[in-house]
């Protein structure tokens, strides 16, 4: 088992910047990549952005491409989503999520085993 812990969501403004933390812990050694989905009200949740935990290669939606950076601290057992010049839409609850398995389909959540209990991120206008 893996759990992870989320944190950093908060209030921002448009044009800001939020930081999130997600801290994993268990049987980290298993990890194979992780990523951050986001559900906004209504809506299903959405792939935002992925890494591979060895390499480090990274992945993004087209909608944050260019304004959030997934990074990962090996010796924390810790993703982070530094997220930039953030939009109104980018309104959502934010969740970290994990694999223990390799699938080229980074960005489907069906794919990941472990889930976090989710961060708000708030923009406003």
């Amino acid at each position: 088992q893996v759990q992870l812990v989320e944190s950093g969501g908060g209030v921002a403004q448009a044009g800001g910047s939020l930081r999130l933390s997600c801290a994993a812990s268990g049987r980290t050694f298993s990890t194979y990549g992780m990523g951050w989905f986001r559900q906004a009200p209504g809506k299903e949740r959405a792939f935002v952005a992925a890494i591979h935990w060895r390499t480090s290669l990274t992945y993004y939606a087209d909608s944050v491409k260019g304004r959030f950076t997934i990074s990962r601290d090996n010796a924390k057992n810790t993703v982070y989503l530094q997220m930039n010049s953030l939009k109104p839409e980018d309104t959502a609850v934010y969740y970290c999520a994990a694999r223990s398995t390799y699938t080229s389909d980074y960005a489907s959540a069906a794919r990941y085993d472990y889930w976090g209990q989710g961060t708000q991120v708030t923009v406003s206008s």
